[in-house]
């Protein structure tokens, strides 16, 4: 499958037997802090126990599990181009999530039917249910009914397929349970809110646009504020109970470009923060959309760089996204039992992966790194499961799976990475992902290593990849296990000593396991990349950290190229006339 994080508009990282009754857990609840509950929690809970109590299908089959998942989101987005507002939209929106589960936590109606397509998995889901937005109380039970009868009925129908499918197949190479045992959460939060003034926000974008007014060779510009304040509120049969919420806050500047031979160019910086208050000042701001300009003015007139194998670096940034797309996605817990899956490291617990100085840990309880908020920080998964740090690599070495609440071949239990973006089926997925190294060097002598290496290998030059905009991985069976990363600034680094040359036009590739192999050491620089991942549960917020690496050999093919020539006639703002 085709995994990715997304482009340059979201800011990055741009592309599943019937039984009688019904098993109740009633365990301690991990955490509890005391707050006001919003009042639609209780009707919830209230629907889920009588859902709980009564809903039986025809042939006696019944629920053993269900959750309600409410996701109530305030979506603010502020645009502008060369000085003028182009956009100026507030949506309120409030979702909700049904999972029903049928049959037992050993084989239930999402195991996988083989051969199904899509890996046989729900992926994609049903789409989420709105409730409305002013909390009535018969609107809102009338929602939680119909939207459980038709997953039930699903449910039942899924198992009866699924039991269909374990007898005209082959033994399963995975028999681990469906779904794990998990101490129920309760957790009450306080409502997260957040004031802000749109006319203010609005001057604000039509302020640092108003510079791109100068540059009539920049034939595409703008910059966005936008912000998510997201409450959300879960309760299932086990005795979950969760109020939470945060905020996240962007201010975006998008430049773009046509070179004299057709090839389209962009660049973009981005900023975020936890709340509108922690978003940086005018100056810094202003000095990223100069920084834009310089860099797409420098891209216009940079020569292309041909295919290349040899040494390269890969900036901190360029790294966190490159581990993210090339290795993250390769040790989420539900691809290990997915036959369709190309398993890379299903196999591979306890054996040496990566070179024995590095190690990587998945840390969605980190907030911040320096004065950076992180996006993939959340305080419970999408199953109710504390959100918790799952080191999987330790000194190279596979220790564990990013896992949500579907087990794999030794691995029984969550450690708080099942996701999703609402209205989709929840699969194990990233939070924040640190790379870590015990064999650091100052930048300048990294750079002074990748010389040392070129002269070795023979090579003229090695790359130096500035920044990525993201890239994506296929990791099905049906496809080669490769990847591609989009950069948008490299770098020429010459032997012989000659300035660095900024270059354009290629994409790095590869195979994983290749490239791991090739990693020489780190700088000791590490840095923040917050974006979107999307994957078969949708669009969701990650982050990675990551210092600049060093490896002895990276392959680079010719990036995708239009064939227009830039416009005929000169830009209107090249006269300095309204």
């Amino acid at each position: 499958m085709k995994r990715g994080l997304c482009g340059p508009d979201s800011g990055m990282i741009a592309p599943v037997l019937p039984v009688v009754g019904a098993i109740v857990l009633l365990l301690s609840p991990v955490a509890t802090v005391a707050a006001d509950e919003h009042p639609l929690l209780a009707i919830m809970a209230n629907e889920l126990k009588l859902s709980m109590e009564k809903l039986v299908g025809p042939d006696d089959a019944a629920p053993y599990f269900l959750q309600y998942w409410v996701t109530d989101e305030i979506e603010v987005n502020v645009g502008a181009t060369l000085g003028a507002v182009t956009q100026d939209v507030v949506n309120h929106a409030r979702l909700l999530d049904v999972d029903v589960r049928c049959g037992d936590y050993a084989l239930d109606s999402t195991r996988q039917i083989r051969g199904g397509g899509w890996g046989g998995y729900e992926y994609g889901g049903w789409g989420g249910t709105s409730l409305p937005l002013n909390g009535d109380p018969l609107a809102t039970r009338h929602a939680l009914w119909l939207a459980t009868d038709t997953r039930f009925k699903a449910a039942a129908k899924r198992l009866a397929q699924v039991k269909a499918n374990l007898k005209i197949k082959v033994e399963e190479e995975d028999p681990s349970d469906d779904f794990s045992r998990e101490e129920p959460s309760v957790h009450v939060g306080p409502w997260v809110t957040e004031e802000y003034d749109r006319a203010a926000l609005a001057e604000r974008v039509k302020r640092y646009s108003q510079r791109f007014r100068a540059e009539p060779l920049v034939f595409g510009s703008s910059v966005t504020l936008s912000g998510t304040v997201t409450n959300k509120l879960a309760v299932n049969s086990e005795g979950s109970r969760l109020q939470f919420g945060r905020a996240l806050w962007r201010i975006g500047i998008m430049g773009s470009t046509i070179a004299d031979d057709g090839m389209e160019l962009w660049q973009y910086k981005s900023f975020d923060a936890a709340t509108l208050e922690g978003l940086p000042g005018d100056d810094e701001v202003l000095a990223a959309v100069e920084q834009v300009i310089t860099e797409l003015l420098a891209l216009r007139s940079a020569p292309l760089v041909e295919p290349y194998t040899g040494p390269a670096i890969l900036r901190n940034r360029a790294s966190a996204v490159f581990f993210h797309e090339i290795f993250g996605h390769r040790v989420e817990g539900h691809r290990q039992k997915d036959v369709e899956e190309g398993q890379t490291y299903a196999k591979k617990l306890g054996q040496p992966i990566l070179p024995s100085f590095i190690s990587v840990v998945d840390d969605p309880t980190q907030r911040t790194f320096g004065r950076y908020d992180l996006s993939g920080f959340y305080e419970f998964d999408d199953e109710c499961v504390p959100a918790q740090p799952a080191r999987v690599v330790e000194d190279g070495v596979l220790k564990t799976f990013l896992m949500s609440r579907s087990p794999t071949r030794g691995i029984t239990r969550s450690n708080g990475h099942g996701r999703r973006q609402p209205g989709a089926q929840i699969c194990a997925r990233m939070g924040n992902l640190v790379v870590e190294s015990g064999q650091q060097v100052p930048y300048a002598e990294l750079r002074a290593r990748l010389v040392e290496e070129c002269k070795k290998q023979g090579k003229e030059f090695g790359l130096l990849f500035g920044d990525i905009s993201g890239g994506f991985t296929f990791t099905g069976r049906y496809l080669p296990q490769a990847f591609k990363v989009i950069p948008i600034l490299v770098y020429k680094v010459y032997a012989d000593g000659r300035p660095d040359e900024l270059v354009r036009g290629v994409d790095i590739v590869g195979t994983p396991l290749t490239c791991f192999a090739n990693i020489l050491c780190t700088g000791d620089d590490p840095d923040v990349f917050n974006g979107y991942c999307g994957a078969e549960s949708g669009s969701i917020p990650v982050s990675g950290i990551s210092p600049s690496i060093l490896v002895a050999q990276i392959e680079v093919e010719k990036q995708q190229k239009a064939q227009d020539r830039p416009p005929i006639l000169p830009a209107p703002i090249a006269s300095g006339t309204p």
